[in-house]
């Protein structure tokens, strides 16, 4: 064996065992321990059926609102979900929130990018209207980069062009 094969052997070996230690991230790994966004992990959101837990704002009142072709107004069924948002979000001031606005496939990228972030603000808005400290509010636009369904047809669209609220740990962002 040659010098060079040797050395590609050995690098291969050691980019290989770099990679073979599942707790590189301590207590459980990535996926379940705790270094989730904001401090929250699947593990921690908690009982879906305790009203005080992430959980249940994700579930019971919901994260998410949809948005109509090319909108960014927010339709009076989303203002009764994010009216439940911001009861909660006002009773628990321990969360803030990460408001992630999405679009469907069609268009530009930059075009979706800047209607998710009007969808977004749309949210944010609202839900400092409703009392919520914009201290405990940010937004994202993730335009059609994310989408929660993919394939070419109004029914993938439609689930796609929405905004979603994420609790996260602490008071403010």
């Amino acid at each position: 064996m040659n010098k060079f094969s040797m050395i590609l052997l050995l690098a291969g070996a050691l980019g290989v065992s770099a990679c073979n230690n599942p707790d590189r991230f301590g207590a459980g790994g990535g996926a379940g321990g705790a270094g989730g966004a904001g401090g929250i992990t699947a593990a921690s959101l908690g009982d879906p059926n305790d009203p005080n837990s992430p959980a249940y704002f994700n579930q019971t009142i919901g994260d998410t609102v949809r948005f109509a072709v090319d909108q960014s107004t927010l339709t009076p069924e989303s203002q009764n979900v994010l009216a439940g948002q911001a009861q909660w979000m006002n009773q628990h001031p321990q969360y803030s929130a990460v408001v992630e606005g999405h679009a469907d496939e069609q268009g530009t990228r930059e075009y979706n990018i800047a209607l998710g972030a009007r969808r977004a603000a749309a949210v944010q808005e609202f839900l400092i209207a409703q009392g919520v400290s914009p201290a405990r509010l940010r937004t994202v636009s993730y335009g059609k980069e994310r989408p929660l369904a993919i394939c070419s047809d109004e029914a993938c669209y439609a689930q796609n062009r929405r905004a979603v609220t994420v609790i996260t740990v602490g008071g403010g962002v």
